[in-house]
């Protein structure tokens, strides 16, 4: 492998590290310097908008939720333009989160994300939470509208 194509890798890595610590840092704006202008979120939350911007306020939600929201990378997964990641969320619910009121509890799920780049930039995040297993550990669902 060429020192181009580590040095790729590497910041790769860095991007998508970069866009957990959005949540872990509670600083959202840390999506802009990673993410493409049409970065590509799949699918989206209920509510949310296209784009980083789209993403700020979910990232909020979270914070206010679960003050000591966490991800924690467990597997990572990588080849050129291409990041694969396991990891999990952990955090405290004491804020209302999808119209579940705070529970006190405290609550681990998991998350699989596909990372695809262009031009040095997440443009492509396919995703998958956990959310059952979510809800079963606050012990209700959010209401169906």
């Amino acid at each position: 492998m060429s020192h181009s194509d580590t040095a790729r890798l590497l910041d790769e890595r860095t991007a998508v590290e970069t866009l957990y610590r959005a949540f872990n840092d509670k600083n959202p704006d840390l999506l802009d310097s990673v993410v493409s202008a049409d970065w590509q979120d799949i699918p989206l939350a209920p509510g949310q908008g296209p784009g980083a911007a789209g993403l700020k306020p979910i990232i909020l939600g979270f914070i206010a939720a679960m003050p000591d929201v966490h991800i924690q990378i467990h597997d990572l997964i990588q080849t050129p333009g291409r990041v694969a990641v396991r990891a999990e969320i952990t955090g405290t619910h004491l804020g209302s989160f999808m119209g579940i009121a705070a529970t006190g509890k405290k609550v681990s799920f998991a998350i699989h994300e596909f990372h695809h780049f262009t031009a040095g930039r997440i443009a492509t995040t396919w995703h998958l939470e956990d959310w059952f297993g979510l809800f079963r550990q606050l012990g209700q669902f959010p209401e169906l509208s």
